[in-house]
């Protein structure tokens, strides 16, 4: 019997095969029309439970919603961001859910006694009496059955619990968008990542990676070769970084951080606020520096690593690894401030000391000039068809997101429209490519799309 990690490491090498074999097919500026982003599976169907509108074929179930009674005896929190699914066996995955709760007083009223039974695992309390909220939970979900066979909570005491990644080794890496230090309310400081098997039964110790930095993290990717780990971080003037662990597999064992740099020009501004400094499809070396003092008491990581010439990013956001190369989103870069899609393709001997030798690269994959394209990408994952699936946040008072499709010569389409005044988050596929899970992120309410997937006609 195929093992998880095989069948999810061959869903991954089939998906952005068809990805990395068209990617420069189109060397020309994204010059798409709203007219043009609904003919990629047909026209948006209006959903009549008013929650998520879909082309024809196409249907959803809500498998957990906010205030579910799960298995643990637990409340489904509020805030569902980032996501990751899992193989467990031949009929079920599991999908570790991110929770993006800050730390504050109506916790008491929002999480109560039976939480407070849960202190032993928790990384943080309030006032030495409640876990913290933020954390994950964890649902097995039976894909014949359609069915959610289990869901707790599996891990508690965190901050503002906002993306992550899934890693080779079948954990997810959760991590606080948050940089809240002790004081008289919480005990320790924050902003770390933390991880949780997928195979997890109950609550993990929440356990802090202080070796991979202390900052306003969002979320994280691994190259299965090396094991190295790719983060983003979600500020105006944020940088890349990469952790290059001493163990593969072993986070906690120690390591190195470092942020990227365009080769011979230090500081380089890639946002493209000002002038067009990133120009599409370009491709540009990249070098990385080291920084120091990772657990960063005064939050000042990003400031140290521009001021040794690491290259800034617009609020970097969700981070996706493909075919040996990845993808991530600047929410508000380009020069209209609609968003960015970047592609990294590393070196060969990424992390050696002769890899300046043959840098990896960095290019513009997409940059969106009208809001109709993309407005505002946040978390980033691949569709079967090698596609690259987006999920917007509209900083507005009224929203209208959507989740995104883009297609390998970088044009973007509507797969799918929100109708409540809230964010899609935590977009990932089954390891077979058949479901989509997305979470709707308040109230919490996670789905299950599925539909003909290979019948795209754009």
């Amino acid at each position: 019997m195929m093992n998880r990690r095989q069948f999810n490491q061959g869903l991954v090498a089939m998906a952005f095969g068809g990805l990395a074999s068209h990617l420069h097919a189109s060397q020309s500026r994204l010059q798409t029309t709203a007219m043009a982003q609904n003919t990629a599976y047909g026209k948006l169907i209006p959903d009549p439970n008013a929650l998520l509108d879909l082309p024809s074929g196409f249907n959803y179930q809500v498998i957990s919603r906010l205030g579910d009674k799960m298995h643990d005896d637990l409340d489904v929190p509020d805030r569902a961001d980032g996501m990751g699914c899992f193989y467990l066996d031949d009929k079920r995955v599991v999908l570790i859910r991110n929770h993006e709760i800050a730390a504050n007083k109506l916790i008491k009223k929002h999480h109560g006694d039976k939480q407070a039974m849960m202190l032993e695992f928790a990384y943080d309390t309030f006032e030495n009496t409640y876990p913290l909220p933020g954390g994950t939970s964890s649902i097995v979900y039976n894909l014949q059955s359609k069915r959610v066979e289990q869901q707790f909570m599996s891990l508690i005491g965190t901050i503002r619990n906002c993306s992550g990644g899934v890693t080779p080794w079948e954990t997810w890496l959760t991590c606080e968008e948050s940089v809240d230090k002790a004081d008289k309310m919480i005990s320790k400081d924050h902003g770390y990542v933390f991880e949780v098997p997928a195979n997890a039964t109950k609550m993990v110790n929440a356990i802090p990676i202080k070796a991979m930095g202390r900052f306003n993290h969002e979320a994280a990717c691994v190259d299965p070769r090396t094991g190295i780990v790719y983060m983003t971080e979600d500020r105006n003037d944020s940088l890349i970084y990469r952790y290059i662990p001493n163990q593969k597999a072993n986070l906690q064992a120690g390591g190195r951080l470092q942020a990227l740099v365009i080769a011979q020009k230090p500081k380089f501004d890639t946002r493209n606020w000002h002038s067009e400094s990133m120009l599409l499809k370009q491709e540009m070396a990249v070098e990385w520096i080291e920084l120091d003092h990772p657990e960063s008491p005064d939050d000042d990581l990003r400031l140290r690593g521009f001021n040794a010439g690491a290259a800034l990013f617009a609020r970097g956001e969700g981070i996706h690894w493909g075919d040996n190369e990845l993808y991530f989103c600047c929410t508000n870069g380009g020069a209209k401030k609609l968003g960015q899609i970047m592609r990294y393709v590393p070196s060969l001997v990424e992390g050696s000391p002769s890899e300046n030798k043959r840098p990896g690269k960095l290019s513009l994959f997409v940059e969106s000039e009208y809001p109709q394209a993309m407005n505002f990408a946040d978390n980033v994952t691949v569709a079967p068809n090698g596609h690259l699936i987006v999920c917007e946040d509209q900083y507005t008072d009224h929203t209208e997101n959507h989740i995104k499709g883009v297609t390998p010569d970088g044009k973007t389409y509507d797969l799918a429209r929100v109708r409540l005044q809230t964010e899609p988050a935590g977009a990932c596929f089954s390891p077979d490519g058949r479901t989509l899970f997305v979470n709707l992120y308040s109230p919490t309410t996670t789905v299950a799309i599925t539909g003909p997937w290979d019948s795209f006609i754009l």
